[in-house]
């Protein structure tokens, strides 16, 4: 009986074979092109048999930049990838009943092979898409390839590409999270971390959460970096601020008033998070945190004369030497 597993990690597969049978039917992946003369963004979700979206719209305008059009015959992952899933599924549901370790084992083992080689297929995908470009095209930019992110965010001429899995790719995200924990607990890799462990799991659990929905701002490169408002580079690490959308994409500033008229300007992207440096240290902290002293002696990139502090006693001292107030981010974003 020391081959049975759990009935935990029975109903972990009985579990993984019914969000792998949904997944056959709803958008597993999706590639979002923001722009600014389509301020709502366009979208184009990919099914295991399918193309949803705005595909026609984006077919469109890829023509001009000598792309390929998309169309789903053309591609036999649309007609073989259903029959793939569905299969692994059903060998979930028999791996639920035989209830083995090595049925177990195996379609972990078949499960991360089923990924990769997925991945590696979107990726092959994406990059002859964006390279062979129709040497006739209306518009050639030298040198210019268009193959979408794999994953994240990319830049491509003036369109912001987000590459990102959708329902159905996070249903097989969570298949895989957990298949690894049926593993892990068949394993006995659990029992190993010791009461200690077990006890600070839900906290770490807790930070990778909150880490991952509360993304840090990114490092400034100085005289790299433009301000996505004026297009300068960025010359002072105790001047800059960042804004971070909803999607993850990064806009940096060279002056906080820069951030503010980005910001009225430009109602999308929605913004998830402001950051702003430190004047004492250049370090980027949360906006709604700092402290804040205008004053016209402080000279900025853009003449926004304004400094911000982590400490607000340090902005307090800074107010009275220049005998002026100190500011609440509420304050200063809402002028």
């Amino acid at each position: 009986m020391q081959n049975k597993i759990s009935t935990f990690s029975r109903a972990i597969l009985l579990l993984s074979a019914i969000l792998l049978t949904v997944g056959i039917f709803v958008p597993l992946w999706r590639i979002e092109l923001d722009a600014p003369q389509y301020p709502e963004g366009l979208a184009m979700q990919i099914f295991t048999y399918k193309l949803g979206g705005d595909v026609e719209i984006i077919n469109g305008l890829n023509h001009y930049i000598g792309m390929q059009t998309l169309h789903a015959e053309n591609f036999i992952e649309f007609t073989i990838l259903p029959y793939i899933v569905g299969f692994i599924a059903l060998l979930f549901l028999i791996g639920a009943f035989r209830a083995t370790k090595k049925w177990l084992y195996g379609l972990f083992g078949l499960f991360v092979l089923f990924g990769i080689v997925a991945m590696v297929d979107f990726w092959r995908w994406e990059y002859n898409y964006g390279h062979n470009l129709d040497p006739n095209a209306a518009i050639i930019v030298p040198g210019m390839a268009y193959q979408p992110p794999l994953i994240g965010f990319k830049q491509l001429l003036n369109f912001g590409a987000y590459s990102i899995p959708d329902i159905g790719g996070w249903l097989f995200v969570a298949v895989g999270l957990l298949l690894l924990v049926a593993v892990a607990l068949q394993a006995g890799w659990f029992s190993r971390f010791g009461r200690k462990a077990k006890k600070d799991l839900p906290a770490f659990g807790a930070m990778v959460l909150l880490a991952c929905n509360n993304p840090g701002p990114e490092p400034i490169q100085l005289h790299i970096d433009k301000c996505s408002h004026c297009a300068m580079p960025i010359a002072d690490a105790k001047l800059g601020a960042e804004l971070i959308t909803e999607k993850g994409r990064v806009y940096k500033f060279d002056d906080l008033l820069c951030l503010l008229q980005y910001k009225k300007a430009n109602p999308e992207p929605k913004p998830k998070s402001f950051f702003v440096a430190d004047y004492e240290t250049g370090e980027l902290i949360d906006a709604s945190k700092a402290t804040y002293v205008s004053h016209a002696s402080i000279k900025t990139a853009m003449q926004g004369n304004t400094a911000t502090f982590a400490s607000k006693q340090a902005a307090q001292n800074f107010a009275a030497k220049l005998k002026t107030l100190v500011h609440s981010w509420d304050e200063i974003a809402n002028k």
